[in-house]
């Protein structure tokens, strides 16, 4: 599910939905593969945007509340918030210090908006894990891991969460509502 070239994208869209945000946090895992190019690919997007942006490396939920105050201090209007094993784990509290700062928070799977996330566009994780189970069939059935095609996603999602929206004081533009592919209530 690594498609670092969405982070234009995203932070397109982000810049949509919150046309105010100038400064965007991204809260990254650095030991995760595939991160590195993520990130590089959003310092693009954001340069094309005339969005600047804070790159915050997640190691430890012991960290979560003294990284969110490195955002308040630097000014971040919105956070991007990269998927990783601990930002999955943590997604609860990240979604807890994002809305105790009033910061819009993009992600990159659907889970991210389920935990109070404002928006997420990425691959659907549902058709994914589908994909990856035809892999293991083939497997169980004799086919060698090695020989099967490495495949990317080919279905990606507009989540919105209305719930934290609302909260945020944030209205949604008619035509970005006309785009969404799921909204969250």
């Amino acid at each position: 599910m690594q498609v670092p070239e969405l982070q234009g994208k995203r932070l397109q869209l982000l810049k949509e939905f919150v046309p105010h945000i100038s400064q965007v946090a991204i809260l990254w895992d650095s030991t995760e593969p595939g991160r590195r190019a993520s990130v590089r690919e959003a310092e693009i997007g954001a340069r094309a945007l005339g969005l600047q942006i804070q790159l915050l490396e997640l190691r430890s939920v012991s960290e979560l509340d003294s990284l969110f105050t490195a955002m308040a201090r630097e000014r971040a209007d919105a956070i991007l918030v990269e998927t990783s094993q601990r930002t999955f784990a943590y997604r609860v509290r990240i979604a807890e210090l994002a809305a105790k700062n009033r910061l819009p928070r993009m992600g990159t799977v659907e889970w991210l908006a389920e935990a109070g996330g404002l928006i997420v566009y990425g691959p659907n994780s549902v058709a994914n894990f589908r994909r990856a189970a035809s892999h293991v069939d083939r497997i169980l059935k004799g086919a060698k891991a090695g020989d099967l095609p490495v495949e990317q996603p080919i279905k990606f999602e507009l989540v919105v969460n209305l719930k934290t929206a609302k909260a945020l004081g944030l209205t949604i533009p008619h035509s970005f509502l006309l785009r969404v592919d799921r909204v969250i209530e």
